[in-house]
């Protein structure tokens, strides 16, 4: 089973849903970085649901630090992270163990792992596991808004509902992933806002499910960050953001929508900004060879509609071998693309972390800016 992503800056996720607790452990993280614990609570209470928009499961996230860091510092040694959890309903998943839920891992799970893994909620491959990687994350933004370098994301598109998009300008982006940061829900038109959760609300009130478009943006990373080829800045946040669960495109800069335009239409014009090198349009998402380029990274992430819903659904029983009918119980979500985007920053993050240290050396991070 591989749980860990990273190559200077590496990140293992540990636990189950239903187990008594999930964790992470950072390794490679540059001693001397100052440790904030509210910003780490602030960023969970992100990820935490909130109102009919979503799930009842409701955990307090009471995180431990056990290891890494001393005197509110990291120490450089692995930085080890537990989340107990609390409010588990195990006996909503016994009745229905043998029948695989559509759109889960259970019956590919149960393939991999021949029957013995943890199916009570998902178990390994539960979405409470994002907790985990939430607080982990947190550290890494953490220090990199201290290099200077901020992450946001915010609902672009949802129910056919679009919110405004980062646009290009760096100081501009940078205002709104500011704006968003206060946000439980994270949308940056709040006209839209109220359209938008009246769709999660409307979906929900049918027993049914609705996924979304994210888009996230890093400003502040220096231009020269990626590999030409197959550790390109694009195919590692890709790698990082598809380990979502729920996850299921990642586009960057103008991505799909600008297929049908020319060369001409779809090329960034460079010109000069003082002493630096700027574009007119930012199309390609602020990356070109597979190396930023000082542009505002923009990256849009599909997420699908949660998989639980309270329908009846045709399935199959993994255990006895044959056809049945499915009508889940228990506390779902009916959109958890509200909840993602703590997850899609926190694992930017990471990435980012993780890209930097290969470019600069692992104690570049920790440096002064």
């Amino acid at each position: 089973m591989k749980n860990s992503f990273g190559t200077s800056v590496i990140v293992t996720l540990f636990g189950e849903s239903h187990g008594p607790a999930i964790g992470a452990v950072i390794d490679g993280l540059a001693p001397g970085i100052r440790i904030d614990t509210d910003y780490i609570a602030e960023k969970l209470e992100l990820r935490k649901p909130h109102g009919r928009i979503s799930t009842a499961r409701h955990e307090a996230d009471d995180y431990r630090i056990i290891s890494g860091v001393y005197n509110g510092v990291s120490t450089g040694t692995p930085i080890c992270i537990i989340i107990p959890n609390a409010e588990q309903h195990s006996s909503d998943y016994t009745e229905s163990r043998g029948a695989a839920r559509p759109g889960h891992a259970d019956y590919t799970a149960y393939q991999k792992y021949h029957g013995f893994e943890d199916f009570r909620g998902g178990g390994h491959f539960s979405g409470r596991i994002t907790a985990a990687l939430v607080a982990a994350g947190a550290i890494a933004m953490s220090a990199l808004e201290q290099k200077g370098i901020h992450i946001g994301t915010h609902i672009a598109k949802l129910g056919g509902i679009s919110d405004t998009e980062f646009g290009t300008d760096n100081e501009d982006v940078e205002e709104k992933i500011e704006i968003l940061s206060k946000k439980q829900f994270p949308v940056l038109d709040d006209d839209a806002a109220s359209k938008l959760q009246g769709a999660i609300e409307a979906a929900a009130s049918d027993g049914d499910s609705i996924g979304g478009v994210l888009e996230t943006a890093v400003v502040g990373i220096p231009c020269g960050v990626g590999e030409p080829w197959f550790d390109t800045l694009e195919g590692v946040l890709a790698h990082a953001l598809f380990s979502i669960p729920g996850i299921k495109g990642v586009e960057f800069g103008g991505g799909f929508d600008m297929l049908d335009a020319r060369g001409s239409e779809y090329n960034d014009a460079f010109y000069m900004d003082g002493d630096g090198v700027r574009t007119r349009t930012n199309n390609n998402g602020g990356i070109n060879g597979g190396i930023s380029n000082g542009m505002p990274i923009i990256i849009k992430t599909a997420v699908k509609p949660t998989p639980s819903i309270y329908k009846a659904q045709e399935t199959v029983d993994i255990i006895e071998g044959k056809d049945t009918v499915l009508e889940i119980k228990g506390r779902h979500d009916p959109a958890i693309i509200h909840r993602v985007r703590a997850v899609a920053d926190a694992v930017t993050a990471l990435a980012i972390c993780d890209m930097l240290a290969q470019r600069y050396g692992t104690d570049w991070i920790a440096e002064s800016k």
